[in-house]
């Protein structure tokens, strides 16, 4: 079996805790409020800013013997960086004054998650925090552009607002094909432990940040 298929095989519960929050069904759906949908990119741009930071960190600690790995973080990072700006553009065409956000205090949950890949990285194997990345862009493949369609049908907002979603939606199923190539040559057992454990309890992680916001339906 190809590890790839080997980590998905390896995640599934954890996933399928993840996709039955509360939450994420009622978002999907369209059946959550603006407050509730600007909750949700709020915390979104505490933890996606992140992300270059993440990579960069990353692939200063891919040893020499994976290079062809750090070349590939190095392509994330052109894609990646600057994503949180589309969020707070998206936080400000829903009405929300998008520097509060920015200079704001993410939810604890948040924190953590993010606390956490930072140690993955910094204390642990590195190459675990692959695992993150299967979470982040394969629940955005899963629920975002369909979520960000009936959102904005149910709340009328413009497209605008979008930004983040619709295009994780999309941009993301080409990175999960570029991302299933990379872990298939992952060829050490302790790399490919590493990411099969970071993403399970990155499964957990983003749960929780979905568990912590509120769901308030727009009947109120």
């Amino acid at each position: 079996m190809a590890f790839y298929d080997e980590l998905v095989a390896a995640t599934e519960d954890a996933r399928n805790d993840l996709l039955s929050i509360p939450f994420i069904r009622m978002g999907s759906a369209g059946q959550l409020s603006l407050e509730s949908y600007t909750a949700f990119l709020t915390q979104a741009y505490h933890h996606v800013k992140h992300t270059t930071p993440l990579l960069m960190a990353t692939g200063s600690r891919i040893p020499e013997s994976s290079e062809w790995l750090r070349e590939a973080i190095g392509e994330y990072i052109e894609e990646e960086m600057g994503h949180q700006e589309w969020i707070l553009n998206d936080i400000e065409a829903c009405g929300v004054d998008k520097e509060a956000v920015r200079h704001g205090t993410p939810l604890p949950a948040t924190e953590l998650m993010v606390a956490y890949a930072y140690d993955t990285v910094h204390r642990n194997n590195p190459i675990g925090f692959f695992g993150m990345v299967l979470v982040l862009e394969g629940t955005s493949v899963a629920l975002a552009t369909h979520a960000a369609s009936n959102i904005q049908q149910a709340l009328n907002l413009p497209t605008e607002a979008f930004s983040y979603l619709n295009s994780h939606g999309s941009l993301d199923i080409g990175h999960v094909d570029f991302y299933e190539k990379l872990m298939n040559k992952l060829d050490k057992d302790g790399d490919k432990q590493a990411v099969i454990h970071s993403a399970r309890m990155n499964y957990k992680l983003y749960g929780d940040i979905f568990r912590s916001l509120p769901i308030i339906t727009r009947e109120g």
